[in-house]
């Protein structure tokens, strides 16, 4: 385990070091603060326009930094030519895989405390702070769908040479299964055979990420989840991590090392 740590600490490190968080912060921040000041029509319910904008805007960086930073991981080792002396030291494939994993959550799980925190305090600004319960189990949430978007990404970057075209891919996979996910069992309905069941499969085989999305409790500022609820979902979400981990295991195995 103290193996596993160091190298994730070298990922947590990586990401403070870098400007990415910080950029998508600063614009995140500007965004939502540019339309909080917007007063249309002295609407009372402006508060809940700049929950909806900030979330979305944490939505969209907490997942670009999660697909860049674990995308690049394994290529920069390779392209650093740091894998074998990592491999002799010695330290499993295994071992190796599941440092940068540990580090890339760990690290948007830190973005996230900083994101969360200012949509707290920019909602009592406009006399609408949102429960705490309920924001913590929004953040958690988020936390456990990212990590199974990092493990998603983890793999990609044992299979796709590039850690760009592996982002890229990821970024729209992502964005795709939210968007169209949770319809594609209404969608395989309309459709024949053999079509029909290839997306009942998709459906019933790929993470729901819109399990893990909370936002339209946090607009409407509705009263927390059941805790079992919350429970049952990170375990679900936990679930998909170790199959990805698995996944990325198997493909690490096969991968040539020079």
């Amino acid at each position: 385990m103290r193996v596993i740590w160091a190298m994730a600490r070298v990922v947590i490190l990586e990401l403070i070091r870098r400007k990415d968080f910080y950029v998508l912060f600063t614009l995140a921040a500007v965004l939502t603060l540019l339309a909080g000041s917007v007063n249309i029509f002295n609407d009372r319910q402006i508060a809940r326009y700049v929950v909806e904008i900030n979330y979305l805007l944490v939505m969209i960086s907490s997942l670009v930094i999660a697909v860049t930073t674990t995308a690049r991981q394994i290529p920069n080792e390779f392209e650093q030519r740091t894998l074998l002396s990592l491999l002799a030291k010695p330290v499993s494939k295994g071992q190796v895989l599941a440092g940068k994993y540990l580090g890339a959550w760990v690290a948007c799980g830190l973005c996230l405390v900083v994101f969360y925190v200012f949509m707290m305090l920019l909602t009592y600004t406009k006399q609408h702070g949102l429960g705490v319960p309920l924001l913590f189990q929004a953040a958690w949430l988020h936390w456990v769908m990212l990590g199974v978007v990092i493990g998603l990404a983890l793999a990609g970057s044992l299979v796709f040479a590039a850690p760009s075209s592996n982002a890229t891919i990821c970024l729209v996979v992502v964005v795709g299964w939210l968007g169209v996910g949770r319809y594609l069992d209404k969608l395989a309905f309309g459709t024949a055979e053999p079509l029909q069941s290839v997306l009942l499969a998709l459906y019933y085989l790929l993470p729901h990420l819109e399990f893990f999305d909370l936002r339209e409790l946090l607009i409407h500022h509705w009263p927390p989840v059941k805790w079992g609820a919350v429970a049952i979902a990170t375990l679900y979400g936990w679930f998909y991590m170790a199959l990805l981990y698995a996944l990325s295991c198997w493909l690490f195995q096969r991968k040539r090392m020079h």
